[in-house]
């Protein structure tokens, strides 16, 4: 199959959500409070369903399942990555994600979750938390015992097309006002350590999950900053965010018309500005703002025509 395979995206409330997602991208939202754009997820909890074209009406889960050769024939039984794109109205939790062999352990199975984020908008002095300054396990229990919050947790600000790695074991949330793209393992796996006293519509506190935190968090915390790099070549300008055990994650910026090589087990492709053609062996096709979708292997050459900005990763 030499053509992108497009996906329909699902969304998610949260208590932190907001409006962005309609506004920003254009989706069709009822919700004020949606939080969360699961762009590309081949997870239980929410599954995109191929939304055009020959597989029209089947799950990635399913795809994964049934037609390992467009995906390189990797192995694995799970879909490796999830692509979100995260609206943080009101500050996110003060949370942290297991490892593989925690998370297979504690919580059925299910992956750890290295995650990054892309900011895409962020209002001004936006900031998020990442890290904190405990030395020691004790000191770390003890500050959470004591609520110590303001000395505990370590705040960074953020503008528009920053990037972060976040690393299982690291402390971390977005505060208010920031609108980010992630790209993650495929986990739902999250422990809350701290969500400010916060209360739902029917009057009750989320759930925490202290000893599971103080269990996988990284002490002291590891300060982990990926260095891009930037190579043009005739038409856009591709930008190397991270390369690391889970992921690749990079920004494709196209200026008019580029031409690509496929040869990735698969690409997954989320259009954040502009619109343009992909026009591959077996036809040319629209993408634009909002638009998520896959390059499967061995597509081999595409060139992209219009002026565009995607943010594109691979396992």
């Amino acid at each position: 199959m030499k053509q992108p395979i497009f996906l329909t995206p699902l969304f998610q409330e949260r208590i932190w959500g907001g409006t962005k997602l309609r506004t920003e991208f254009g989706y069709t939202i009822d919700s004020d409070l949606t939080g969360e754009c699961w762009a590309v997820s081949a997870h239980p909890n929410g599954q995109s369903i191929v939304s055009e074209g020959p597989y029209e009406g089947k799950s990635l889960g399913e795809l994964w399942k049934e037609h390992r050769e467009l995906f390189g024939n990797m192995e694995g039984d799970v879909f490796p990555l999830l692509t979100k794109i995260l609206d943080a109205n009101n500050d996110l939790s003060i949370q942290v994600h297991p490892n593989d062999e925690y998370a297979n352990k504690n919580e059925n199975g299910e992956l750890g979750k290295t995650e990054c984020w892309y900011v895409i908008d962020c209002k001004e002095d936006a900031e998020i938390i990442y890290g904190h300054t405990a030395q020691t396990k004790e000191q770390f229990v003890q500050m959470i015992e004591r609520g110590e919050w303001n000395q505990l947790l370590s705040r960074v600000k953020v503008k528009p097309g920053d990037f972060f790695y976040v690393p299982s074991g690291t402390i971390h949330a977005l505060c208010s006002g920031v609108l980010i793209l992630e790209t993650q393992q495929s986990s739902d796996t999250t422990y809350r350590v701290y969500d400010y006293d916060r209360v739902d519509q029917k009057g009750n506190k989320r759930e925490l999950h202290i000893q599971k935190s103080i269990d996988v968090t990284t002490i002291p915390h590891e300060d982990i900053t990926v260095k891009s790099s930037v190579e043009q070549i005739p038409g856009a300008a591709i930008t190397t965010f991270v390369e690391e055990q889970y992921f690749s994650v990079y920004k494709w910026e196209v200026k008019d018309s580029a031409a690509f090589y496929q040869d990735n087990p698969f690409l997954i492709c989320s259009v954040l500005k502009g619109s343009a053609e992909i026009v591959t062996e077996e036809g040319s096709f629209t993408i634009e703002k909002g638009k998520h979708f896959i390059l499967p292997a061995g597509l081999g050459e595409f060139e992209i025509k219009g002026k565009v900005e995607l943010i594109v990763s691979h396992p």
